[in-house]
C-alpha cells in the first residue's frame, strides 16, 4: 500500500497525525507531510486507512498494490 498527501488540499486539521503518528507529521507551515515515501508497512495498513477516513479535506490518497483480482 502507498499514500501520499494532495498538498493543496490539506487544511492542516492534523487528523491523520492523531490517527497514525507513525505515517504524518506536522509540517513547519502547520501542514501534514508524510514519514518517509509514503510505503505502508502492512502492520499500519489499517492505521492509513483510519487516517484517510479522517481527513475532512479528503487530501490522502491511497494506493492498493494488491492486482486485481480475476
Amino acid at each position: 500500500m502507498k499514500i501520499r498527501i494532495e498538498a493543496e488540499r490539506c487544511k492542516g486539521h492534523q487528523n491523520c497525525v492523531r490517527a497514525a503518528p507513525q505515517l504524518f507529521e506536522v509540517s513547519e507551515d502547520g501542514s501534514t507531510q508524510l514519514k518517509g515515501c509514503g510505503e505502508v508497512h502492512e502492520s499500519l495498513e489499517e492505521s492509513a486507512l483510519l487516517a484517510a477516513d479522517n481527513c475532512p479535506e479528503f487530501a490522502i490518497e491511497i494506493e492498493d498494490d494488491l492486482p486485481p483480482s480475476e
